[in-house]
């Protein structure tokens, strides 16, 4: 199990890297690492992270059809963006009925040793994915808390290779969250625009 575990790290390793530089071959590397994941998660009994394993295999494929169909034609790449105020509550009240689903899947179906945590970082990781797909910013921050608790449950169930992986994606979520933040483009002001307009014809 810990050679298997070790290819896994050493993959995420390289996604995590990708995916700090927003580099749109993070998704090739996507697609792969899930793979190794869902056999990992399927013999430790993590049925809720060997099904977003699954889930990532597919959102990995959109994230990359997405970031290459959505380009900018100046550069040639999608720009990074704030997650817009208006999703905080579709966002929030969709992370309660993933969790509310799943923990009741794990709890009455499945053997799951840790059905809550479980659901907890499974739900927070659909949202994740999904918010990396668009490129946002504030994706980081869901990650953040899905990597340091998962790094406790992994740690706790003995994935000792996988529990550090995610230990060091905890500190590397801090570093992205601030990369990416100054990767945004500032919008125009209507001051700005209203100046470029007032400027006269050469």
């Amino acid at each position: 199990m810990q050679t298997i575990e070790i290819i896994g790290a050493i993959i995420g390793l390289l996604y995590l890297y990708l995916e700090y530089k927003a580099n749109k071959w993070l998704w090739p590397v996507g697609v792969v690492m899930p793979l190794v994941y869902v056999w990992i998660f399927f013999q430790s009994r993590f049925y809720a992270d060997m099904g977003i394993n699954i889930y990532y295999f597919f959102a990995s494929i959109y994230g990359w059809i997405y970031w290459t169909r959505h380009k900018r034609q100046e550069e040639g790449e999608l720009p990074v963006t704030h997650t817009p105020r208006r999703h905080l509550l579709p966002l929030t009240v969709t992370g309660i009925a993933l969790f509310a689903a799943i923990a009741f899947i794990l709890v009455r179906y499945t053997d799951s040793p840790v059905p809550y945590g479980d659901s907890f970082t499974t739900a927070l990781s659909i949202l994740g994915m999904w918010l990396l797909a668009r490129k946002q910013v504030e994706q980081w921050l869901f990650w953040f808390v899905v990597n340091v608790v998962s790094c406790g449950l992994y740690l706790w169930k003995g994935l000792y290779p996988t529990s550090i992986l995610f230990a060091i994606y905890s500190v590397i979520s801090v570093f992205g969250y601030f990369k990416w933040k100054r990767m945004v483009e500032p919008q125009p002001t209507m001051a700005s625009v209203s100046s470029s307009m007032e400027k006269p014809a050469k």
